[in-house]
């Protein structure tokens, strides 16, 4: 028996802008509520840091895409 082969599936549209967006505020909570408890080690600063600091980094290459495909 032969299979027909499948279509090619359609991508979904997301809202890759407010995921990134949502990403970064979480980190940014976290940094805030670190910075308040004042933890004596200092990893979970600098990993929520470059959280929020890649969370920039994806804002900025997204927003240069979007404007590159219109």
């Amino acid at each position: 028996m032969s299979q027909q082969p499948r279509p090619d599936l359609q991508p979904i549209k997301t809202n890759d802008t407010a995921t990134v967006l949502t990403g970064t505020a979480l980190w940014l909570v976290a940094l805030v509520a670190l910075l308040i408890v004042r933890p004596e080690e200092t990893r979970w600063l600098w990993t929520c840091a470059a959280g929020v600091g890649l969370g920039v980094f994806g804002l900025a290459y997204l927003r240069r895409r979007d404007r590159r495909r219109h």
